[in-house]
C-alpha cells in the first residue's frame, strides 16, 4: 500500500534518528527570519505603492488571492507544502470565515487607499485591545494581568493622540479604519475557532481562504460599482493598463503577499514563539522607517512620536503575554488532548503560536492511504532524543 506521510512539526520539535547540521540550520533558520521580515517590513508599503498606482481595491485583491491560490496549488502538486484538498462540504462550512477574511483584506486595501502607511499601523496596533476585551466578554476569559492593562493602556493613548495631531484627518480614511479594525479583530477571534473546528493544517488554511475570497471577489466588484471603472479605464487608449510602474506595483503586491505566508509560516516553525513575536514588533518599527524614507506619504513628527508610543506599547503587551507562558502551556496540553481525539485533525502552527505553545511538546505523524483513510500517530517529548527541524510539512510517499 502507498502511503503518504505528513509530519506536522513545531520549532525544535525532537524526534528520535534525526540530526540537523548546525551550521546549515542556523544558516536555514537565518534565511527564513531575514525573509520574514523583509516580507512583513515591506508589504504594508508595497501594497500602498500597488493601490496608488492601479486605483483598483477590489481587482488589486482579486489579483492577490489568484496568485496566492494559484501558488498554493502548484507547490502542492510539486511536492513541496501539503494543503488540505478542496471539498464542498469543506468549503460550505468555512465560507463565514473566509467571508470575514475577505472584509479584512478588503477593508485594509481601502484603509491604504485614503489614508499612509502610518494611520493603518496605528490601528492596526490597536487590535491586541479589542481582542483582549472580546476575549474576556465573548470567551469568558481571566481578565488581563496588571502589566498587560497597561500596554493596552499606552496603545490606546499612543493612537488617540495620533488621530488628535493628525493634520491630514479625513472622515472616509478613519472610516475605514474603523471598519478595518473591526473586521480584523472579528477575524482574530473568529477564524482561529472556525478553522480549528474544521481541523485544517495551515497551508489548507490559506488555500481555502484564497481561493473562496478569490470566488467572492466579483460580487462585491458589482456592488462596489468598480467593475464599471474598470470596463471604462480599459476602453480608455490611456490607461493605467499600459503602465509599466502599475504593472510592477500589483506584481510586487502579488508576489510578497504569496511570500508573507511562506516565511511567516516556516519562521514560526524554525524559532521560537517569544522569537517570532519579537520579529513581528521589529517589523513595525522597519515598516515605519522605510515608509519616512522613500517617499513623502507619511505622518508629521508629532504623529511618528504618537506612533512610536502606540509600538512600545505593542512591546509591552508582548512581554506581557511572554510572562504568562507557563500557564498557557499547562493549558495547551489539555487542549491538545482534546485535539488528539479527533482523527485526522493537524493543528495549524498558527493556533498554537497564538496560544503561545512552545510546540516541542510532540510531533504529529499523518499517514493518508490512497482511500483517504487517516491514522494519527502522537510521539511524546519523553520517548525521543535527538532535535531536528522541519519545514512547513514534508511529503513522503512511502512504497
Amino acid at each position: 500500500m502507498k502511503l503518504r506521510l505528513i509530519l506536522a512539526a513545531a520549532d525544535r520539535t525532537v524526534m528520535d534518528g534525526f540530526e540537523l547540521d548546525a551550521p546549515r540550520q542556523y544558516f536555514a533558520t537565518s534565511s527564513l527570519v531575514v525573509g520574514y521580515a523583509l516580507c512583513s517590513s515591506l508589504l504594508s508599503v508595497i501594497n500602498k505603492f500597488a493601490i496608488t498606482m492601479f486605483d483598483y481595491p477590489g481587482l488589486l485583491t482579486a489579483l492577490q488571492y489568484l496568485t496566492s491560490t494559484v501558488g498554493v496549488w502548484v507547490l502542492g502538486k510539486l511536492g513541496f507544502l501539503y494543503h488540505d484538498p478542496f471539498t464542498f462540504e469543506t468549503a460550505k462550512k468555512f465560507l463565514p470565515a473566509a467571508t470575514v477574511f475577505y472584509l479584512a483584506i478588503f477593508t485594509n486595501t481601502n484603509l491604504l487607499r485614503h489614508a499612509n502607511v502610518d494611520t493603518f499601523v496605528v490601528f492596526r496596533s490597536l487590535t491586541p485591545l479589542l481582542v483582549a476585551i472580546a476575549d474576556t466578554i465573548f470567551r469568558k476569559q481571566p481578565c488581563p494581568s496588571k502589566l498587560t492593562f497597561f500596554s493596552l493602556v499606552v496603545i490606546l493613548g499612543g493612537a488617540v493622540c495620533y488621530v488628535l495631531t493628525d493634520s491630514a484627518f479625513n472622515l472616509t480614511a478613519y472610516s475605514w479604519a474603523i471598519a478595518y479594525l473591526v473586521t480584523i479583530t472579528t477575524e482574530m477571534v473568529y477564524i482561529k475557532h472556525m478553522v480549528t473546528n474544521l481541523g485544517l493544517n495551515t497551508w489548507g488554511f490559506v488555500f481555502y481562504n484564497n481561493l473562496l475570497s478569490l470566488m467572492m471577489a466579483p460580487a462585491f466588484c458589482f456592488v462596489t460599482g468598480e467593475y464599471a471603472d474598470v470596463f471604462t479605464a480599459y476602453g480608455s487608449s490611456s490607461g493605467i493598463w499600459f503602465n509599466i510602474m502599475a504593472f510592477v506595483a500589483v506584481a510586487l503586491s502579488c508576489v510578497f503577499g504569496f511570500l508573507i505566508s511562506f516565511f511567516g509560516f516556516a519562521a514560526r516553525k524554525a524559532i521560537s514563539a517569544t522569537a517570532f513575536t519579537v520579529t513581528g514588533v521589529a517589523n513595525k518599527f522597519l515598516t515605519v522607517a522605510i515608509n519616512v524614507l522613500i517617499w513623502d506619504k507619511h505622518a508629521s513628527k508629532i504623529g511618528l512620536i504618537c506612533l512610536l508610543l502606540t509600538l512600545v506599547g505593542g512591546v509591552l503587551y508582548q512581554q506581557s503575554v511572554t510572562s504568562d507562558g507557563h500557564f498557557s502551556q499547562q493549558r495547551g496540553s489539555t487542549i491538545s488532548k482534546k485535539a488528539n481525539g479527533v482523527v485526522g485533525n493537524v493543528d495549524s502552527e498558527d493556533e498554537r503560536h497564538d496560544k503561545r505553545l512552545s510546540g516541542r511538546d510532540s510531533v504529529r505523524l499523518q499517514l493518508i492511504p490512497l482511500n483517504d483513510t487517516t491514522i494519527v500517530y502522537q510521539m511524546h517529548h519523553s520517548k525521543c532524543t535527538r532535535s531536528f527541524s522541519l519545514p512547513d510539512a514534508c511529503g513522503i510517499n512511502l512504497l
